[in-house]
């Protein structure tokens, strides 16, 4: 197979990433209201696409909307960059943009994602895309919408206090697990999608810019770079990640990354690997030219 055949051609019959230019600009200007406002849920004309809602149409126009001919996108599902969803999402741009794609987390400007943040640190040259089902952390506490957007712009959240209070009561501690409310430059509480609680300190003082988009529901909210996320936690009760203490990745050996347990069809028992796919495979890599290193001798080949 040639080079050229790897690289994504744009197909006739689209405009650019798909979307027309007037929804695209329309994004985009809802885009910068999020950014100035941290954390604020902005409302947007959400715009039919080819994928089911709720399969990350949010997310979707806000990438097709930022991407350019120079970009490089990456899109990842739950960590997994081999996943349908990131597939099909990653084909489709591809298709109607002709840009090129990449696994690597440090080569990506854009990247969409469901339900992770990468484990390899993001700078200010990317962009980090989140699909979001819902994007109110109040809906825990409160059905309606209209409630829900009077308590914020009121800072009402003694009820999302009460809620977490009795969580603590009732259990101990603090059952949440994804989707964990954040308090975001010190104004608004946020939901911040289905990502574990392992990623939510990524979202403080990160140099990249965050970006939520819930197409189903209409909304589009922003973390700016540098911006203050703090967990919602009592002092008694401080913010805790998941504990993967005494486990390693099954395959690189990681002790510093999100793990997952997965049955290995092998050996009939549970191990656990990291949910970064790309994450893992950069380890390993690293691993084997060490190794190669080591019996080869230093410049040699």
């Amino acid at each position: 197979m040639a080079i050229k055949d790897l690289i994504p051609q744009k197909q006739a019959g689209y405009n650019f990433a798909f979307l027309d230019e007037h929804t695209k600009r329309e994004v985009r200007r809802k885009i910068l209201k999020a950014v100035a406002i941290p954390g604020y849920q902005v409302p947007f004309a959400s715009r039919e696409l080819p994928i089911a809602r709720g399969w990350g149409t949010g997310g979707l126009q806000i990438t097709l909307s930022l991407v350019g001919p120079d970009d490089v996108l990456k899109v990842i599902d739950q960590g997994c960059d081999d996943s349908v969803n990131a597939v099909s999402l990653r084909q489709l741009v591809a298709m109607t943009t002709g840009i090129k794609t990449t696994f690597e987390t440090g080569r990506a400007t854009v990247i969409q994602t469901r339900h992770r943040i990468p484990e390899e640190p993001l700078t200010e040259k990317q962009i980090l895309v989140l699909q979001v089902p819902y994007p109110d952390s109040l809906r825990l506490i409160e059905p309606s919408e209209q409630k829900t957007r009077q308590m914020h712009a009121e800072q009402d959240y003694s009820r999302m206090w009460v809620y977490l209070y009795e969580d603590i009561v009732n259990w101990g501690e603090i059952t949440i697990g994804a989707r964990y409310p954040v308090l975001v430059h010190g104004r608004y509480i946020m939901d911040p999608s289905p990502i574990p609680r392992w990623d939510v300190p990524k979202l403080n003082m990160a140099q990249n810019l965050y970006l939520f988009g819930a197409g189903r529901e209409k909304r589009i909210y922003a973390v700016g770079p540098y911006t203050q996320v703090v967990p919602l936690e009592f002092s008694d009760r401080p913010f805790q990640v998941e504990d993967f203490s005494g486990k390693t990745c099954f395959y690189c050996g990681s002790k510093d990354s999100f793990l997952d347990e997965i049955f290995n069809s092998k050996t009939g028992q549970k191990i656990y690997a990291c949910s970064d796919t790309a994450f893992c495979a950069q380890r390993l890599k690293i691993q084997s030219a060490v190794r190669e290193e080591k019996i080869v001798g230093p410049g040699k080949k």
